[in-house]
């Protein structure tokens, strides 16, 4: 049957009604989510993919979760189950098959249509506070392998049938899990979302009619496509290597190491393709990338650098060409490698290398770098509740920041990471407290440590919290001590990543960057995240908000004369005349 093409006004209202069937899913495990870094933290993603595993809508989902893996995971649920019936429902969070890393457990549904033909699926993804590794963290840096590891991986394990639980399969994740009623809990919350999802879909089928829905699909994707080229037809030409270093961690050179993407940017044929191959090879430990994150750590970079309007879909997608390499850390993983840490440390300095080698085409381009991860105030905590004797393990996120500037704005404050875009949210001190054995006794940012420029990067966060009770052990990956965010353009670099224990009698002690910790009950641990690069040279930069920034305790006075050459007078306001006096003697 042919559908006639869809006006403008119906592509409209499709779109936004798409959008509001995934919105509905990640509505569905926020509120019913057992784990905080659920029902708080909001770290999840759900998306829309067609038959034939194409990326059509991910309404408020973390980037690096679903610009690329979805379509993979897909294709990997076809693959190793070709006869799909209605009432299927695949777990899924293998980094070897299209995941993004084994703590993202995945529910997939194929959305059938009443004659049983396949029309869509519907995937949820859920950051788990646990998914049994060897040690209580869902990132272990330090993993040899994939059994050092000891994640329970699944490759599209079927987990329903006729809509029902295959027990089986539910009953051995509750056996490796250290909290099996949380991790239930959540699994039901995501199982709930993908069917809130299929539900929504046949609905709007109900109303429509499937092939409607299919022709909108092809129309937006081909719109999508020529925002995509128009976007990019706005770019200079040119080919730019960019970098960005990790810290040394276990399993790294002992100067950290160097991730670099060579971009190319096509403003004639519409097209930017980056080439991660000059990488080193897969290390024996976690941080190595999934294909998922490799691929979208890039995308990431490229869409930072340009109109922001561009819709994120497999239509976009086709203007970006992602060279990988098979055994690479930034590519394609061989297994047993493990890929633990795929979303973060690694996959933040492919996004940050391809963003900032952007911005060396030209000014108005790129991005600053995004400050790293994970500090202990965004750690795996676990331990005995002594209120309630029993298990508990989630991953809080207390504080972070590490906001890039870009050509246009200062940084999202809390942008959390370069993949998530600030689409995570901020535990409430109150609820972490109840939640967990924890007490926070003091949580803000540091002065003076914006990433400096024409646009700034966010401050650091600075968090001080211990257990209540009992000792509680603390898994993290801390980035940015040596090497924190760098500026583009003539801007600053953003504030460094820390982290100490503070004993009984007051005395510290210096942490290692990457470490499983034990903190005892009457210790407390700070924790500094890092802050955001700037952009532009920062003498450039409006004084009235240097002077803003000044009043407000961000930026000392001291540091408004040195950097930003701007004078302040005591009661928080410009200096006209004398600033104007030292731009010009520095101009």
């Amino acid at each position: 049957m042919s559908i006639s093409p869809l006006n403008g006004a119906e592509m409209a209202v499709l779109h936004s009604r798409l959008d509001g069937v995934v919105r509905r899913m990640s509505n569905t495990l926020l509120r019913t989510g057992r784990s905080g870094v659920l029902n708080r933290a909001r770290d999840f993603s759900c998306c829309l993919l067609t038959a034939d595993c194409r990326l059509l809508s991910a309404a408020d989902s973390l980037p690096i979760h679903v610009l690329s893996g979805p379509d993979m995971m897909a294709r990997s649920m076809l693959e190793f189950h070709p006869d799909l019936k209605p009432g299927d429902a695949f777990l899924h969070n293998s980094p070897y098959h299209g995941c993004s890393h084994p703590a993202d457990l995945s529910v997939l549904v194929p959305v059938m249509d009443g004659e049983g033909r396949h029309r869509f699926t519907v995937l949820a993804k859920a950051h788990q506070a646990d998914i049994g590794n060897s040690q209580p963290t869902t990132y272990m840096a330090d993993a040899r392998d994939v059994y050092h590891e000891g994640a329970l991986i699944f490759p599209a394990v079927q987990v329903q049938r006729d809509g029902r639980d295959i027990d089986d399969i539910i009953r051995m994740c509750e056996m490796r899990i250290r909290v099996p009623r949380q991790w239930k809990g959540d699994y039901l919350s995501t199982i709930g979302a993908a069917r809130i999802g299929e539900r929504a879909l046949t609905q709007l089928a109900a109303d429509i009619g499937w092939d409607r829905i299919g022709a909108f699909a092809e129309q937006w994707f081909d719109y999508s496509e020529a925002r995509m080229a128009d976007a990019i037809a706005a770019l200079p030409a040119g080919i730019v290597t960019g970098q960005s270093t990790h810290d040394a961690f276990p399993g790294f050179p002992t100067d950290g190491l160097t991730i670099r993407s060579t971009v190319t940017v096509d403003p004639a044929a519409g097209r930017v393709a980056v080439d991660l191959t000059d990488n080193p090879d897969c290390l024996p430990c976690g941080m190595n990338l999934s294909e998922a994150c490799a691929r979208t750590a890039a995308m990431i970079g490229v869409f930072n650098s340009i109109d922001h309007r561009v819709p994120k879909n497999a239509g976009a997608f086709r203007r970006i060409d992602v060279s990988l390499r098979e055994g690479c850390i930034a590519g394609i993983p061989t297994h047993p490698f493990s890929c633990s840490a795929a979303t973060t440390n690694i996959a933040d300095r492919v996004a940050n290398s391809v963003q900032t080698g952007m911005a060396a085409l030209a000014d108005g381009v790129g991005m600053a770098e995004v400050g790293s991860v994970i500090a202990p105030s965004a750690g795996v905590i676990s331990g005995i509740d002594p209120r309630t004797g029993g298990p508990f393990v989630n991953q809080v996120f207390l504080a972070l920041s590490g906001g890039a500037a870009s050509p246009v704005s200062d940084a999202w404050w809390t942008v959390g990471h370069v993949g998530n875009a600030g689409l995570c949210c901020i535990d409430g001190i109150e609820l972490a407290e109840l939640t967990q054995p924890i007490l926070v006794h003091s949580r803000g940012f540091v002065p003076d440590s914006e990433g400096a420029g024409t646009t700034v990067g966010s401050p650091s966060t600075i968090v001080e919290f211990g257990p209540v009770g009992a000792g509680i052990d603390i898994g993290y990956l801390s980035d940015g001590h040596r090497n924190p965010a760098a500026g583009v353009r003539g801007g600053g670099g953003g504030g460094a990543a820390d982290q100490y224990l503070v004993a009984a009698d007051g005395s510290r002690r210096a942490l290692d960057a990457c470490a499983q910790i034990h903190v005892a009950a009457d210790e407390r641990i700070v924790a500094t995240s890092c802050g955001g690069g700037g952009y532009g040279p920062p003498a450039a930069r409006d004084p009235g908000r240097v002077a803003d920034s000044v009043r407000s305790g961000l930026v000392t006075p001291a540091r408004a004369r040195d950097v930003y050459r701007v004078v302040v007078t005591p009661d928080g306001y410009v200096a006209q005349a004398e600033t104007r006096a030292l731009r010009e003697e520095t101009a």
